[in-house]
């Protein structure tokens, strides 16, 4: 086999979205088509409610799936399908725009005024941009978290670990969403599809890969291989690990909506001032 070493570091960034909102992100469109199929990773934790409470008002989306995941506080949502909904620590809520939907998410921290979760895009291929619009409100009880024989514990989203499947299924794009917990100095290893996309981000201790040391706040683009291996550090590591089909298709991108092409950015923004945006 085949072990993946770590192609790129990226370490996130200070950004601000939304109406005010403090967050780092890990990549962006600075990187695309580098981890096709997927678009941009956000980590919004903070224990400033300042950072935070301005959240995400109204706004479009075509195009694109929108995965975001709470494990402190709890974000409100609501959309232009008549949604509406709270996720809270340990929940997911993976919402495909398709053609397009109108929606607003906004943040609270919890009774310690702290917030954290991450929110990952995801591109849709282009003969399911146009797509019916969804959503899969996803509650902690019902991801899956094996406890491996080293005593490390995975939280499976989407994907299989073993004989574990992970509640998100019937996405396009086929992802690996995990989410690992390792104690000090115990390894994680994965057998992976060598032309997959995969990506980890540690945010807590530190995590080896190829004998390089991932730090906190930090994410890795590995290479190509067919095999993932990882070794927690002195104080053990929590990390995402994020694995996905390339599209190798063009990507149009401007702001919350993601097409193949200008003209097709230019339609939909002019759909949205003239107020036909919305298909189903």
């Amino acid at each position: 086999m085949s072990e993946r070493t770590i192609r790129r570091l990226l370490p996130g960034q200070p950004t601000i979205e939304g109406a005010g909102v403090h967050l780092r992100r890990v990549f962006g469109f600075g990187e695309v088509p580098l981890l096709d199929p997927f678009l941009m990773l956000d980590d919004f934790s903070s224990s400033d409610p300042r950072d935070y409470e301005p959240g995400f008002p109204w706004h479009p989306h075509r195009g694109i799936e929108t995965i975001t995941y709470v494990l402190r506080g709890e974000v409100e949502h609501g959309d232009s399908l008549g949604n509406r909904g709270v996720i809270r620590g340990g929940d997911v809520q993976w919402m495909t725009a398709g053609s397009g939907i109108i929606h607003q998410e906004m943040p609270r921290g919890d009774a310690e005024g702290a917030m954290f979760g991450f929110q990952l895009w995801s591109n849709l291929p282009r003969s399911h941009k146009m797509m019916d619009p969804r959503y899969r409100d996803v509650i902690s009880s019902t991801i899956p978290a094996p406890r491996l024989e080293n005593g490390a514990v995975v939280r499976v989203i989407s994907g299989q670990l073993e004989d574990t499947r992970g509640p998100v299924q019937d996405i396009l794009s086929d992802p690996e969403y995990f989410d690992v917990t390792l104690p000090a100095g115990a390894a994680f290893e994965r057998a992976v599809e060598p032309g997959r996309t995969v990506f980890a981000y540690v945010f807590e201790g530190a995590l080896t890969v190829g004998g390089v040391t991932v730090p906190r706040g930090t994410g890795a683009l590995l290479a190509a291989g067919d095999q993932v291996r990882s070794t927690a550090g002195e104080l053990g590591a929590r990390f995402l690990l994020l694995s996905g089909q390339p599209l190798g298709e063009p990507v149009a991108w401007r702001g919350p909506i993601v097409m193949n092409t200008d003209q097709e950015l230019r339609i939909a923004f002019d759909e949205v001032r003239r107020g036909t945006f919305i298909k189903h």
